[in-house]
């Protein structure tokens, strides 16, 4: 895959094409300005879930991880002792692309 760096470029056409650099200080203040302003409107958000996604939530049981794991993982791979299972990672990742690739239901 080759990487296209000209000013011609896809993504430089999306985010207004290239342009040139007239007043990197004013350019900066006018960037702060404006972020500054839109996190003040943007105080308080009111979201609500749907019925099935609370129910979701509390059929689950609401742990999305195990923290005693991730604490004795993060202390194996600190102390070195960390084993990677290999054999594991690539059938799951064979196992991905064959659902990817697979027909559509």
């Amino acid at each position: 895959m080759k990487v296209d760096s000209s000013p011609d470029s896809y993504i430089g056409s999306v985010a207004g094409g290239p342009q040139k650099a007239t007043a990197p200080a004013a350019a900066e203040a006018s960037a702060a300005a404006s972020t500054a302003s839109a996190a003040k409107s943007q105080t308080g958000v009111t979201v609500t879930l749907s019925s099935s996604t609370t129910e979701a939530r509390s059929v689950s049981g609401g742990d999305v991880f195990n923290a005693d794991k991730v604490a004795s993982m993060k202390a194996a791979i600190a102390n070195g002792s960390f084993q990677v299972n290999a054999e594991a990672i690539a059938d799951k990742m064979l196992a991905n692309a064959a659902e990817m690739l697979g027909p559509r239901t």
